[in-house]
């Protein structure tokens, strides 16, 4: 893996003071993707307990093992689940879609009971991202269902890939915009 060249960018001391940041503990280093491994943005991490970092696994909280078989999202994207109108699939063809909408639940009443009106996560995962390809879209992309969830609840969501630096300019942009 090819890692970007470390950010210069620092994290405003007005994000750290608005509260805490809800963001997808694979990014943090935890092995709780669903191969079991993880997705570790080493800039974030570094920043983990000065910066008031919320981790956690939205598929975990919703009883999901680790590793656990892929899943993608048919017949939608993450809005569709949170109407109603579309399932969760993994790999073995089972339906999960009760355990991804329980975890977007779970991870809100967490974002909820924290104060926390800022989300950092995982990009392309059916759950976390924000532009996710495992779902059922004309344009091949769609958002996840925790994603969709806290966007929904007016929690500002930033996706993030492991070998993106930290803070980039886009994610302070959209912070800058949330104040």
């Amino acid at each position: 893996m090819t890692r970007r060249k470390p950010s210069n960018l620092k994290v405003p001391k007005h994000v750290v003071e608005r509260g805490p940041i809800m963001v997808s503990a694979c990014l943090l280093g935890i092995h709780c993707r669903y191969d079991g491994r993880h997705s570790l943005c080493s800039e974030l991490a570094d920043i983990a307990s000065s910066a008031g970092l919320i981790p956690f696994c939205p598929e975990q909280l919703g009883g999901l093992p680790t590793p656990r078989p892929a899943a993608s999202i048919k017949g939608g994207d993450g809005r569709d689940i949170l109407s109603g109108s579309a399932q969760v699939i993994n790999a073995e063809g089972d339906d999960v879609t009760a355990a991804f909408e329980k975890g977007a639940k779970e991870a809100l009443n967490l974002a909820r009971l924290t104060g926390s009106s800022i989300a950092i996560m995982k990009d392309k995962s059916p759950s976390c991202g924000l532009h996710t390809p495992y779902c059922d879209k004309p344009g091949g992309m769609g958002i996840g269902a925790t994603a969709a969830l806290f966007e929904l609840s007016r929690i500002k969501v930033f996706d993030l890939k492991a070998n993106d630096a930290f803070p980039s300019e886009e994610f302070l942009e959209l912070i800058e915009k949330s104040f």
